[in-house]
């Protein structure tokens, strides 16, 4: 009976088992295998550090043979070789015009010596120096005996020049023949007078006043040089009208303002005197 009640009873017979797994356990975490953990762990971040250089390395290379090279040695070995590239290519050419110019020199030294060989005769000859002879003293020409003959020759010289005196008289009367002539000619022709045309506006008082009378009055007015022109009344307002008259006028000798002075007399007709128009003719 007390074993039945053993049996339902709730013991961890067990428990030795789990204290020794326990104990293991920790062990393993405390002792050798942490280190071996530890060196895996430390293998593993050697392991990166190779991987992160090779990829380095590999990086680097592959921007040495790219096309942004020049940021770096690899970019300056690049950019050597292009110069070293561009030198020679530059050296052949220069290598091909040097051959040139030696075939052409070649070419003109042959051609050269062929004229020299077919015309050996035309050679360059100095020129001949041309002998001057010595001065020659020359002699003056000897005097001339004067003849009796040449001395009456002589004396017939008029030496006070009195032909002289009557070739200028005769140019005188010439030019004053020529003057005098110009002058006649100069009186006939007319000179011209500059005239004026001048349309003048002649108002009256009022409506009562006799527009027949003030144009009397106004073409009574005579003077050298005047001469009148048509005429008409020309409506102002108000029934009242206002004669415009024309004249033509020489400039030196009639102006406007004798004009004006003149019509302007007759106050018992004209109240002003305006120029409507003026025309040089």
């Amino acid at each position: 009976m007390a074993t039945n009640f053993l049996v339902h009873e709730k013991i961890w017979f067990d428990k030795f088992k789990y204290d020794d797994a326990e104990r293991k356990f920790y062990e393993q975490m405390n002792g050798p295998v942490a280190g071996a953990s530890r060196q895996e762990n430390g293998a593993s971040v050697i392991l990166r550090d190779i991987a992160r250089a090779r990829e380095n390395i590999q990086k680097s290379l592959a921007g040495s043979s790219g096309p942004g090279a020049s940021g770096g040695p690899g970019g300056d070995h690049s950019e050597l070789a292009i110069r070293i590239a561009s030198l020679e290519v530059e050296n052949q050419n220069l290598r091909s015009v040097v051959q040139d110019l030696q075939q052409a020199i070649s070419r003109l030294e042959a051609r050269l010596s062929t004229l020299e060989k077919s015309s050996p005769t035309h050679r360059a000859t100095a020129p001949q120096t041309q002998h001057v002879s010595p001065m020659r003293q020359v002699e003056p020409p000897a005097k001339k005996v004067a003849t009796p003959a040449e001395d009456d020759e002589d004396n017939d010289i008029d030496l006070f020049g009195s032909g002289d005196e009557e070739e200028d008289k005769e140019a005188a009367r010439l030019r004053e023949e020529r003057l005098r002539q110009y002058a006649e000619k100069k009186a006939k022709k007319p000179l011209l007078v500059a005239k004026s045309s001048i349309l003048l506006d002649v108002k009256p008082w009022d409506d009562e006043t006799d527009m027949a009378q003030l144009e009397a009055c106004v073409r009574s007015i005579q003077l050298d040089g005047l001469v009148w022109g048509g005429s008409q009344l020309v409506p102002v307002g108000y029934g009242i009208r206002k004669l415009r008259i024309q004249c033509v006028v020489e400039d030196d000798k009639v102006g406007t303002d004798l004009l004006e002075e003149q019509i302007t007399k007759f106050e018992e007709h004209v109240q002003s005197v305006d120029i409507a128009a003026f025309n040089k003719i």
